[in-house]
C-alpha cells in the first residue's frame, strides 16, 4: 500500500485512522507498529535533531550538483566540435559543485525540467495527464542544460512522495504557502508518529531517537577526525 504524503498536519491527523484501516485491509499479517515505521521513513528525511533545544526541527534540504559550462557554446567557441569523439582535444568537460537547496527549490527545478522537455520536443500533455505523470520520467529528470541543477535519478526516487503531494497538477510555479504549511507541519507529524510509537512500546525506533543518535554519532566522528589530524 502506498501511504499518502501529507503537507498539512491537520490533514495527516484527520486521515490517520482511515489510512491505518486501509493498511490492515491491504495486509492482514501486519500491525500498527509496521504502519508507523513505514510512515517514519517517509518523513524522517525532512527533519533533524536540534541539540540546543533537545527536539526535532524541520530540515527539508537536498544536495544537488550545480553544473556550469555544460557545452562549449558557453565559452563563445563558434567552430564545430565532435563531442562524441574520444580523441578530441578541444572537448571541455562540465564543471559542477555540490549545492544544498530547499525541497521547494528542488520541486521548482523538477517542474522547470518538465516544461523545458515539453518545449524542446514540442509536445504537450495529453487530455487525461497532469504534471504528476512526468515527475519521474527518466529523460526529464536527467535532462542536462547549459547551466543549472543536475539531478541524480536514484536520489530523486526518495523525493517522489513529497513531489506527488507538492507539485501542482498544472502550471509552472510551485505554491510557496503550501510549502510553508509543510515546513510548519513536519515536526508536528513527526511528534505524532513518535507518540504513537511510544504507545505501542517502540519509541526506541522513533524519529526522535534515531535522529538524535545519528547527530551524536556525527559529532563523535567529527571530533575523532579532528584528533586524528592533530596527532
Amino acid at each position: 500500500m502506498e501511504i499518502p504524503f501529507y503537507l498539512s498536519f491537520r490533514e495527516f491527523e484527520n486521515e490517520y485512522y482511515n489510512n491505518l484501516e486501509k493498511w490492515f485491509e491491504n495486509d492482514k499479517n501486519t500491525n500498527e507498529t509496521d504502519f508507523l515505521l513505514t510512515m517514519k521513513e517517509i518523513y524522517k528525511p525532512y527533519l533533524c535533531y536540534n541539540f540546543s533545544e533537545d527536539k526535532l526541527q524541520t530540515e527539508a534540504l537536498i544536495q544537488v550538483k550545480n553544473c556550469f559550462f555544460s557545452f562549449l557554446e558557453n565559452y563563445g567557441i563558434s567552430f564545430q566540435i565532435d563531442r562524441n569523439s574520444k580523441n578530441s582535444n578541444t572537448k571541455i568537460n562540465s564543471v559542477s559543485e555540490a549545492k544544498t537547496i530547499s525541497m521547494m527549490d528542488y520541486a521548482q527545478c523538477v517542474l522547470d525540467k518538465i516544461h523545458t522537455y515539453f518545449q524542446q520536443y514540442q509536445i504537450s500533455m495529453k487530455e487525461n495527464e497532469t504534471v504528476l505523470d512526468y515527475l519521474n520520467h527518466y529523460e526529464i529528470i536527467t535532462l542536462r542544460e547549459k547551466n543549472g541543477y543536475c539531478l541524480d535519478y536514484d536520489q530523486h526516487q526518495k523525493t517522489i512522495p513529497f513531489l506527488k503531494a507538492y507539485l501542482p497538477r498544472f502550471g509552472s510555479t510551485v505554491d510557496i504557502s503550501l510549502y510553508r504549511d509543510f515546513y510548519c507541519s513536519a515536526v508536528k507529524i513527526a511528534d505524532f508518529i513518535d507518540q504513537k510509537l511510544k504507545e505501542v512500546e517502540a519509541f526506541d525506533q522513533s524519529i526522535y531517537t534515531e535522529l538524535k543518535s545519528e547527530a551524536i554519532m556525527k559529532i563523535h566522528m567529527r571530533g575523532h577526525s579532528f584528533l586524528t589530524i592533530c596527532n
